[in-house]
């Protein structure tokens, strides 16, 4: 995989995502327990071989930014590289952001635009799947393709939040609807249920195709398009021009697959992982995915249960307590006869400690969730304080709440407890919202 290089799109404001997204980039967002979400493709990178790599950030990139200088370190024999471009002003391009994904690599086309690079790959730094991207690319020359699209079938109620694509018999894409809004629109491009299970992909009467933001381009053409156009989005614009003019292929996976674009996606995409038989499993040894090593202690349980979760390094859970269905992340402390119910503990990234007092002279409680608390169906953020008996249930079912609070935030239905948030002793999500109205 000497002649790709891949391009990681670090997104855009993450606004679905907000507050995670607040004070950080979306691919810098924690996933179960330990890893970021940018964990996810350069894994993937890796496990295929491919080591020549760009991540092109813009938004809230500082923690991003760190995160991936201290983790992606190749040896200097294997020509490797991690490298993030950051959106910057330049003599030729202005001070414009990104407009759009096709812009993005537009104004790094500089770094692709070498010799001994044959084929660019395009991943996105906010989907949680596993994909051997070395099979895409063999799918990309044996079709004799320019680009290619990676694609899983989909039902025409999902349809809507996808670009859709009409195929011929040959798998080449004839048209592309980006996010189509009609019947009349889904039935323009709708494929044949038989001809995907011809292809070894059961449909299950799934008759659309959506593209997964995963594209395969011939260097050669991937340049001509950007410099002779001023196409912001692939989705949108370069590939319905593309079709007629170059051979646009497709690649079918039929893997689990999770755009991570809401709270309510991100919440079950964790959540999901600590099932007994998760969809997406984090133990697969031939395919391991990778983050930032820590020099943490084993994790100390005292008399407590734990139920179908993931808990990460560091963390010290005291007696009595229980922890059902969660993930508990890195350094996170946990007092006595507490209940974790259905909920996300994003830990934090340092203990509590004099120097600790020090830096955060405001706080008046130590980090973690205190005695005989409570936290149901909630996210809480990095860095949190919880006194003792405090509740997070959303009994009353409120879907939102103003986003701007700075201690806690529903969205989508879910608790969200925000970063370095501090809740006082007794504290409810019932007397919270009552003071909210």
């Amino acid at each position: 995989m000497r002649n790709v290089v891949a391009l990681v799109l670090g997104g855009g404001r993450g606004t679905r995502l907000f507050p995670l997204t607040s004070i950080r980039s979306k691919p810098a967002v924690p996933l179960g327990g330990m890893y970021r979400l940018i964990d996810i493709p350069l894994s993937n990178c890796i496990n295929s071989s491919i080591r020549r790599i760009f991540v092109l950030t813009q938004f809230m990139s500082t923690s991003l930014h760190g995160h991936i200088r201290r983790t992606y370190n190749f040896d200097y024999f294997s020509g490797g590289y991690v490298e993030v471009l950051a959106a910057q002003e330049t003599m030729s391009e202005g001070t414009d952001w990104y407009q759009g994904t096709a812009d993005a690599v537009r104004k790094n086309l500089r770094q692709i635009n070498r010799r001994d690079i044959d084929y660019v790959i395009i991943l996105s730094g906010d989907q949680l799947y596993r994909m051997d991207y070395r099979k895409l690319i063999q799918s990309h020359q044996e079709s004799n393709a320019d680009a290619t699209i990676a694609c899983m079938p989909v039902t025409r109620e999902q349809a809507g939040g996808f670009g859709i694509m009409q195929l011929d018999d040959s798998g080449r894409v004839r048209g592309f609807v980006e996010k189509p809004e009609t019947d009349e629109q889904i039935d323009a491009v709708k494929t044949d249920p038989d001809w995907i299970d011809a292809r070894g992909i059961t449909s299950g009467g799934r008759d659309c195709l959506a593209s997964m933001g995963i594209y395969v381009f011939n260097r050669d053409l991937l340049v001509e398009v950007l410099e002779t156009t001023n196409y912001a989005d692939f989705g949108r614009e370069v590939f319905p021009a593309t079709l007629e003019s170059h051979r646009v292929q497709t690649h079918l996976f039929d893997g689990y697959w999770e755009d991570i674009g809401t709270i309510r996606s991100f919440y079950d995409a964790n959540i999901g992982l600590s099932h007994e038989s998760p969809e997406f499993r984090l133990f697969t040894p031939e395919a391991p995915v990778y983050t930032r090593p820590r020099y943490l202690p084993p994790t100390h349980l005292g008399d407590v249960e734990v139920h179908n979760s993931l808990v990460a390094n560091g963390c010290q859970i005291g007696k009595g307590s229980r922890i059902d269905n969660s993930i508990i992340g890195l350094r996170t402390i946990i007092g006595n006869n507490v209940h974790v119910k259905d909920s996300i503990i994003m830990g934090a990234d340092y203990y509590n400690d004099a120097s600790e007092k020090r830096r955060h002279t405001g706080a008046t409680l130590p980090l973690g969730i205190g005695d005989n608390s409570k936290v149901h169906g909630a996210i809480v953020d990095k860095n949190c304080r919880i006194g003792s008996n405090v509740l997070t249930s959303n009994d009353a079912h409120v879907v939102e709440t103003d986003l701007h609070h700075p201690t806690c935030v529903i969205r989508d239905g879910i608790p969200i407890i925000v970063k370095g948030g501090e809740l006082h002793d007794g504290w409810t999500l019932t007397e919270f919202l009552a003071q909210q109205t």
